[in-house]
């Protein structure tokens, strides 16, 4: 039976990504990991045979952990794309009083992605990190009446928890978008998306030249992101997504000079596009 890794325990949006990536199907075991890169290399050392992982969010942008793993420690492919909008809750035991809150858990990006309303409403608490969104719930039903955790309706049902405050992110287009990372390949689909690592030499313009070549073949861009290269200030690497398959015949010409002008290159993998859906 397939088993698929995902930041647990019970109740996180990445599980939420799993379901919806899965849904209709029963032939799959949910693996719950602490970290995403534990995700990661867990389907690399072949404990389980995908992971679910977050690549960008809307409001706070990349997931470092995911692209600098993916980058140079693996030799994974994606296979899969999920996005879904992101709401977050604030989360309380039964009979907690939203004035005497005195500490607030949850992982670091919904922090960020509540930035604001927890400035407005709660400047003087303290802010405390923990692996997920549903690790912080946990905690929460399981402590004082003086604590919060911020969180999904999911996490507040699995934990037994009252939502004291609804949609709390900064931003109401709040999406996640995750990623499948396997050691196969997807199969082509109608609508598919390519995914592409590399850096440049270092010459003016070296980046210039390359994406051109995206234009000139006339290929979609529909990501870019730069990331430390870490064995030297001011290097960097690059993430990109392109529509498109690696067996049709533009995108792979492309890639082929793409890999020929870049001093590092590495094929992430072709895949569909994902499909919204609100959680």
């Amino acid at each position: 039976m397939l088993k698929i890794g995902f930041l647990g325990p019970k109740g996180t949006f990445s599980q939420e990504a799993l379901l919806e990536y899965k849904k209709g199907e029963k032939d799959f075991v949910e693996c719950a990991y602490n970290t995403f890169a534990e995700i990661i290399y867990a389907v690399n050392k072949d404990e389980i045979d995908e992971g679910i992982v977050p690549i960008e969010n809307s409001l706070e942008g990349a997931v470092s952990a995911t692209l600098d793993t993916l980058a140079t420690d693996v030799d994974l492919k994606i296979k899969g794309e999920i996005a879904i909008e992101v709401k977050q809750n604030l989360l309380v035991r039964k009979g907690t009083n939203i004035q005497s809150i005195k500490h607030i858990l949850s992982h670091p990006q919904p922090i960020g992605q509540c930035r604001n309303y927890l400035e407005r409403n709660f400047n003087d608490a303290e802010i405390r990190f923990t692996y997920s969104t549903a690790e912080a719930a946990r905690e929460i039903s399981e402590c004082k009446f003086n604590m919060a955790a911020i969180g999904s309706v999911t996490a507040a049902e699995v934990y037994g928890l009252d939502i004291i405050a609804e949609g709390i992110q900064d931003c109401r287009n709040n999406f996640t978008r995750f990623i499948v990372v396997s050691k196969t390949a997807a199969n082509k689909a109608v609508m598919n998306k390519t995914s592409i690592v590399f850096s440049t030499e270092d010459k003016p313009g070296s980046l210039y030249r390359i994406l051109d070549i995206f234009s000139l073949w006339d290929i979609n861009m529909t990501r870019i992101e730069s990331r430390p290269a870490k064995d030297r200030l001011g290097k960097y690497i690059f993430f990109v997504d392109l529509e498109g398959h690696v067996e049709d015949e533009d995108v792979r010409d492309a890639l082929t000079m793409v890999q020929r002008k870049s001093s590092f290159y590495k094929f992430l993998g072709s895949y569909p596009e994902f499909v919204v859906r609100v959680v």
